[in-house]
């Protein structure tokens, strides 16, 4: 066969391989448009949902981040050892602990530093975890006190700048514990969390807005939302209440002492 005529065939072929490529169906090779995801809710607004939110930093960041956490509370660490909190961050913790512990950064880390001085614990076990959908962390620890051990399971939501700005903690005991053997890791549609549930946590800068009237209409929905925005207005008057109406001895009941 001629050098030409092969040549020429080539250039056909691979012109007609050009064309079929770029004239396809356009609507078939367009990338599909999958919505929101799972969960998320007011998405692109002042009150959009944690799940709206995709993992914008390295999972060993998030990891990290958790153990920072952990570390202001254990007397074994560096004091400087300090997760990147978001500007309204919250810390949710559930009975017998009492509902809202935490608000803002401030309060974060002076809870903290009061913690060590007149309560220490160390942390000594530590299993955390990253995922791709909010918490991005989620961790199993145990508290060592010098009453005891005292095990908890606790997550961790974070918005695009990579701050913390959601924790929420269980205990790990029957009965107060979320998880169970089938669902380790509150992956279930319907695990009974909070964070992915509050307005705002999703939006550009994960800060929520206690008078946006997407808080108003969640809180009007949901007893829990409506319970932490009246805790966050006046947190150190309704945190003084919950302790002085707590159990005597709620700590030994969370811990299992």
């Amino acid at each position: 066969m001629p050098i030409t005529t092969t040549v020429q065939r080539l250039i056909l072929a691979f012109s007609l391989t050009l064309f079929t490529t770029g004239c396809g169906d356009s609507a078939n090779d367009a990338p599909a448009d999958t919505g929101p995801p799972a969960g998320c809710v007011n998405a692109g607004t002042s009150g959009a949902t944690a799940s709206c939110l995709s993992p914008t930093q390295t999972p060993e960041y998030y990891v990290d981040q958790a153990h920072k956490y952990f570390d202001t509370l254990d007397v074994d660490q560096p004091v400087e050892s300090v997760p990147t909190y978001g500007e309204r961050v919250v810390r949710w913790e559930w009975p017998p602990w009492l509902f809202l512990t935490g608000y803002e950064p401030d309060v974060m880390n002076e809870s903290a530093k009061a913690l060590r001085q007149f309560d220490p614990s160390t942390v000594p076990v530590r299993d955390c975890r990253f995922f791709d959908v909010q918490p991005f962390a989620r961790c199993y620890v145990v508290f060592e006190y010098e009453e005891g051990s005292c095990p908890i399971y606790e997550e961790f939501v974070f918005n695009d700048a990579g701050e913390m700005t959601f924790i929420e903690a269980w205990s790990d005991l029957p009965g107060l514990a979320p998880t169970s053997q089938e669902d380790r890791w509150g992956e279930a549609a319907d695990f009974p969390r909070l964070s992915t549930r509050v307005p705002g946590l999703g939006n550009a800068n994960g800060r929520i807005d206690l008078d946006d009237p997407f808080m108003a209409e969640a809180a009007a929905g949901d007893a829990d939302i409506a319970s932490l925005v009246t805790r966050a207005r006046d947190f150190w008057v309704t945190w003084a209440q919950e302790v002085q109406a707590a159990d005597a001895d709620f700590f030994a009941q969370g811990c299992g002492w």
